[in-house]
């Protein structure tokens, strides 16, 4: 179709004159619009403000060893302690967070005493054995303090990474004291001058948990905790372990042969936990005595029974440490977390199968 010029003009001025009247009843400039727009229902969505969320503050960290109080900020340091005769009364004993009594050679036991809240003058102090540094490695590579080691010891010391704090190599701040009950077990250490000094690490979890409620418990009576730490089948007789519940301090009691023991500051020694972890213990000839014993190796990795004792009651289930730089897991029989009570603990290894009585 041919359609002519002015057809053409005339077309578009009238296009130009509706653009006009909709630029008017569209444009702003506060003019009134020739032709009135209907109005458009608006399709935006009003937003609501979000409410505020309140800052939650996380739990305040607590002392992992104990439960209670802030986290040390000074190194943990482990000494090993005599446990004989000659070597009590202990000293420093009494402020330890957690002890270990340990089987080594002949029967005998000895302790390994972990120090995190408090720093003290800590005797008398011994030499390490072969065991030791797998038994401490799940607090991590912490510093080690002993005198000397036969054997395997120091080397297995030295590979573990953890700090060694000795004595015999000539390591400050220990010292010797006069002493009625023994003229050679009188070794002193001085932890807070080693605390200033080491640079091994500060304290962190061992793995285990703390609860002042019993709640969800299976409990039985554990008013009197009585085990034996045999080491291997060579030393049946080993060495009675008993800890008697005190209803009037709510801790329990170490006792040997009967008597109540006191620290060398007149304290009674107390736990407020007792836990007998039941281990595999083996005779080790690598390293013996000067009467030809041999060392005892306690495994303390893997799985076993356990007893925890806490506030006059006894709670069974098991413990489980599957690598050596892993911290022990408590569960009870059911499978549930078996949480100690809130303060200090005393670790009873035992071999596996050794009765416990509470």
């Amino acid at each position: 179709m041919i359609i002519s010029v002015r057809a053409h003009r005339a077309a578009l001025a009238a296009l130009g004159t509706v653009c006009v009247f909709a630029s008017a009843a569209c444009g702003g400039g506060g003019h009134s619009a020739a032709t009135p727009t209907p109005s458009v229902p608006s399709t935006s969505t009003t937003v609501a403000s979000p409410t505020p969320t309140k800052t939650v503050k996380p739990a305040p960290k607590v002392n992992p060893y104990t439960g209670i109080g802030a986290v040390p900020k000074t190194p943990t340091i482990a000494v090993k302690v005599d446990d004989t005769a000659p070597g009590r009364p202990q000293r420093g004993i009494d402020l330890a967070d957690v002890v270990y009594i340990e089987a080594v050679e002949g029967g005998l036991t000895r302790l390994a005493a972990i120090y995190g809240t408090n720093k003290p003058v800590v005797g008398y102090v011994r030499s390490t054995r072969p065991s030791d540094p797998d038994l401490l490695l799940q607090y991590g590579k912490i510093t080690e303090a002993y005198s000397g080691g036969a054997h395997d010891s120091l080397p297995r010391v030295k590979a573990s990474g953890i700090t060694s704090w000795s004595n015999d190599a000539g390591a400050p701040y220990y010292s010797r004291v006069n002493r009625s009950e023994s003229t050679y077990i009188n070794l002193v250490l001085d932890l807070a001058k080693v605390a200033a000094k080491t640079k091994s690490a500060l304290p962190k979890s061992n793995g285990w948990t703390f609860r002042s409620s019993l709640a969800g418990l299976t409990t039985s009576v554990g008013t009197d905790v009585r085990t034996r730490v045999t080491g291997s089948y060579a030393y049946t007789s080993g060495t009675a372990v008993e800890f008697r519940w005190s209803t009037t301090l709510r801790k329990y009691v170490r006792y040997i042969n009967g008597v109540a023991q006191h620290a060398a500051d007149g304290k009674l020694v107390t736990a407020t936990n007792v836990i007998v972890q039941s281990c595999k213990v083996v005779s080790h000839p690598a390293d013996t005595d000067v009467n030809g014993n041999p060392s005892q190796f306690t495994t303390t990795t893997g799985t076993g029974a356990v007893s925890v004792f806490r506030g006059g009651k006894r709670i069974n289930g098991t413990w489980s440490r599957p690598k050596l730089n892993n911290g022990t897991k408590l569960k009870t029989s059911a499978g549930g977390v078996l949480p100690l009570q809130p303060g200090n603990t005393w670790v009873v290894l035992v071999r596996t199968g050794e009765p416990i009585s509470g």
